[in-house]
């Protein structure tokens, strides 16, 4: 059987979750629930860094110790999985025992390998990316990502030996798809063809929070080695089942901000510690929200759990995969959201549902069986939505569904069953549902399974999306599936 492992970022801890957060979430959990109809066999990684030099920073302007301050917000992301409805199989955090002995081991192998060396950092230095730059990578004087200057650092460190392996990551950059869409990938070749590759600094000289480098006590180890190590810790590396089952990520779904430190700093260590390299690194674009960056002083930080209380978690996620293509920055408004529940979700499927159902049990007491209508059956084209699927457009994919589900509201226009009480017209109307929720799943999924009970069948898989697979329909009509605002 096929595997498909996929992760997301693991996002800091310094403040509660925004909706930017939810979004690379749900695609992510789009994609594992697809996966999963497919028949394959899935794990869906997502998670916490609690060891990031921001959170500790936080929690002291909080006035809170680290330790607590991490623990509260935390949950605050946990509980976000949960209010999203995602199908998540793990959830990392940067602090658990699983993570840290891994993540000391690699850093000790690599020590030992002699691709960590002792040495002095000088140099700027930003807290909101945690990262060392350059003045070429400045804007303004400014961190392009935070809009803030950098500090200039001189301290001890340890360094990654990254330059070492430049021809090797360029090679892997330039393969087809190892990073997804073209233009983020030619970013990074283009930016190590001008630049080269620096030795990487791996340590915290003194600091009070974080993983302690093993053979060196005044070393705390820093972001990059453990991080990103959440990606193979969180399947039990190195003897755990699931790294044997699971290991190599098909997928790391990560934001623009941080392509550089997948694309390239990742397969390096990875290259180092002599680990398989993941398939891909698949980089989306940015939310803003009513035209303006996600920020906490712009009052811009959309609460996704308050969002999902006053909308209902599927109309959420169904608008942030329709209305935000992955790879172009895209922009929230609960206005919008709002519109696309009232017009597409309650008008367009939550009818659909409603008027078949009425009038199965209106005219036919609730059970019908017919002959399948191939002319319907052919307005639904599997092929087109799996190849978006397989080019990660998912905002057409869900188009080319609801192009069936507008076509299923057309048939019953045409055919007027509530005229003419044709039941073979209900019955390819009770297989249209089926088949559209089957392939809703992975988009909204709580909402399929409301389908899935007043059709009286279960979860289907795709190798079902097809008609004259339920020869007798009983159904019974349940509550409206979405509400209008």
């Amino acid at each position: 059987m096929a595997k498909f492992y996929i992760t997301t970022a693991i996002d800091y801890v310094n403040a509660p979750p925004h909706i930017g957060h939810a979004y690379e979430k749900i695609i992510a959990d789009v994609l594992a629930r697809w996966h999963r109809l497919k028949g394959e066999n899935v794990f869906y990684l997502t998670g916490v860094d609690e060891n990031a030099q921001k959170n500790e920073q936080a929690a002291k302007a909080a006035g809170i110790p680290t330790k607590e301050f991490v623990d509260k917000n935390s949950k605050y992301f946990e509980d976000l999985c949960k209010n999203l409805n995602l199908s998540n199989d793990g959830f990392i955090k940067t602090t658990e025992k699983r993570h840290v002995k891994p993540v000391q081991d690699i850093f000790k192998k690599l020590f030992d390998k002699g691709d960590v060396y002792k040495g002095n950092y000088e140099g700027l230095y930003c807290d909101g990316c945690e990262a060392y730059m350059t003045e070429k990578e400045l804007v303004d004087g400014k961190c392009p990502e935070h809009n803030k200057e950098p500090e200039w650092i001189k301290q001890e460190s340890y360094f990654f030996k990254l330059s070492k392996y430049e021809k090797q990551i360029l090679k892997l950059l330039k393969s087809k798809n190892f990073v997804v869409p073209e233009d983020k990938k030619n970013e990074m070749v283009s930016r190590i063809e001008q630049d080269g590759l620096r030795d990487l600094c791996v340590t915290r000289y003194k600091a009070e929070w974080g993983i302690e480098v093993p053979f060196d006590k005044d070393h705390k180890i820093y972001v990059w080695i453990d991080a990103l190590s959440n990606y193979i810790t969180g399947l039990g590396y190195p003897d755990g089942k699931e790294f044997k089952k699971f290991w190599p990520a098909d997928v790391h779904l990560v934001g623009k901000g941080i392509n550089w430190f997948h694309s390239v700093i990742w397969p390096g260590i990875l290259m180092a510690a002599e680990i398989e390299l993941p398939k891909t690194i698949l980089v989306h674009s940015y939310l803003t929200v009513d035209g303006k960056k996600i920020s906490k002083s712009l009052g811009t930080a959309v609460d996704p759990s308050e969002t999902i209380e006053e909308f209902g978690v599927d109309p959420v996620r169904y608008f942030l995969i329709k209305n935000l293509p992955l790879f172009v920055d895209g922009d929230f408004s609960t206005e919008k959201l709002g519109e696309s529940l009232n017009n597409e979700l309650a008008n367009d499927l939550g009818n659909l549902l409603s008027r078949t159902l009425t009038l199965v049990e209106k005219q036919f007491k609730g059970k019908v069986k017919g002959k399948v209508d191939k002319d319907l059956e052919k307005k639904l084209d599997l092929k087109k939505i799996e190849k978006y699927f397989d080019k990660y457009e998912l905002h057409m994919a869900l188009e080319e569904i609801w192009k069936f589900v507008r076509n299923a509201n057309k048939y019953v226009n045409d055919n007027k069953p509530w005229e003419k009480q044709d039941e073979n017209v209900l019955y390819n109307l009770l297989e249209s549902l089926r088949v559209i929720s089957i392939l809703l799943e992975p988009f909204i999924p709580s909402t399929c399974e409301k389908i899935n009970k007043q059709l009286g069948v279960p979860k289907g898989y795709l190798k079902e999306v097809k008609f004259g697979l339920v020869k007798t329909y009983k159904v019974s009509k349940g509550e409206i599936l979405f509400k209008k605002k």
